[in-house]
């Protein structure tokens, strides 16, 4: 009985294709667009968390203020006695980068770009997982005479080198010449939307010595060693602080500790967020479509109300002639999934190269798309169903 009910829901469907076809497309775009934001949401999450990565593994930042930007709030800079006192203090602690940074204009020949200069140490390499595409980077003697050289990002390279080897030559930076004796890999754009092969490092001396005039540090950059507890180390360096800044017990810091962790936690959570809501958006049209599926169907019913009243008149059981109207309800809208679902997978992967994030596929949310539409199909399609089996026969042989 199902299957000769389902080849009536079928021939039914058929008889009227472009009907059928303009029914379903609201299911189609309902469940395309929920797919494909969800899928670009987590794309760009995994996206997010990929470059959080890139910045470094256990890695605590560590900023005056209570807020990024150095000197916020009025806050006093690090010196080099932070430095070296985190260093000796926290036997937790693998690498302490001091940083100081200053926009300029890097000049080679006749071209000119405007970067950021960053005044650090060999350690800043280490800790922030940089790897080094041609060259070297700073020896001891160029850390601690503060020579003129650096090591350029994959973006200043192309601004002012276009394909030419950077490496051994000279770029202008203000009233001085800077070596450039190595060449960073390019790590793309980070979680903050900020170039960060944009980029020229200098020893720490030589950029407060030339470009800064002062001996103060912007920020530090600590990697803890993996085997080490990364809040452990938070607290010993945040009560480091506190006594090497004379901060008394009913003070607040007026620095901030920060775990790439929380970065990441923060950035992703956004991400997750908006994508939900965007999801709960585009489901609306799901909604959209169930109304106009139910729309067809109750004037399915009117057009077919003879129908009705012969199969009702020769023996059709009431039952049958609602399963008849639900099941053609149901194919509609599960049609319409299937259709959407493969949409959603095509315009997913194009977008995705588009935007420049991964493509992940989520099995949870197609399998969820596709049985709300058949849900949607099944709920907006009861109502004209049981109005169909409740015809009367002799009233519906009479319908004209």
């Amino acid at each position: 009985m199902l299957w000769n009910t389902l080849l009536l829901a079928l021939r039914a469907i058929r008889r009227n294709l472009l009907r059928s076809f303009l029914t379903v497309l609201g299911i189609v775009i309902g469940v395309a667009a929920v797919i494909t934001m969800v899928t670009l949401g987590n794309g760009a999450t995994k996206s997010v968390s990929d470059q959080i990565s890139s910045m470094g593994s256990n890695m605590l930042i560590v900023i005056p203020g209570q807020r990024f930007g150095p000197g916020s709030e009025g806050a006093p800079s690090f010196k080099g006695g932070d430095v070296e006192a985190v260093r000796s203090q926290i036997a937790a602690v693998e690498r302490v980068a001091p940083m100081v940074n200053k926009t300029v204009t890097a000049v080679y020949q006749a071209k000119n770009w405007s970067t950021v200069i960053y005044g650090t140490s060999n350690d800043y390499f280490q800790a922030g997982n940089w790897e080094l595409a041609g060259g070297r980077t700073f020896n001891e003697t160029e850390e601690r005479a503060g020579k003129a050289v650096c090591v350029i990002g994959e973006t200043v390279r192309a601004k002012l080198f276009g394909r030419q080897n950077p490496v051994g030559s000279d770029i202008r930076i203000k009233q001085f010449s800077c070596e450039v004796i190595g060449l960073l890999k390019s790590k793309g754009q980070s979680a903050m939307g900020s170039d960060q092969d944009d980029i020229v490092a200098m020893p720490l001396r030589t950029v407060q010595r030339r470009l800064t005039g002062s001996q103060d540090i912007n920020r530090l950059t600590v990697s803890v060693k993996n085997s080490a507890s990364i809040d452990a180390v938070k607290e010993q360096l945040t009560l480091l602080m506190r006594e090497r800044r004379k901060i008394s017990e009913n003070e607040e810091d007026d620095f901030r500790v920060m775990d790439t962790r929380q970065i990441a936690e923060t950035l992703t959570s956004t991400t997750k967020i908006l994508t939900m809501l965007l999801g709960a958006v585009a489901a609306v049209s799901l909604l959209v479509g169930g109304i106009g599926i139910m729309n067809i169907m109750l004037v399915s019913v009117t057009e077919r109300t003879r129908e009705i009243g012969i199969r009702l008149a020769i023996g059709a059981l009431e039952r049958e002639v609602l399963l008849q109207f639900l099941i053609e309800a149901v194919v509609l809208s599960s049609l319409g999934g299937l259709v959407g679902i493969a949409l959603a997978t095509a315009s997913s992967l194009s977008l995705a190269r588009l935007m420049g994030i991964p493509y992940i596929f989520d099995l949870g949310i197609n399998l969820l798309s596709f049985l709300f539409s058949a849900a949607i199909g099944v709920i907006f399609g009861f109502f004209p169903a049981r109005r169909a089996a409740g015809l009367n026969p002799i009233d519906a042989l009479r319908h004209e």
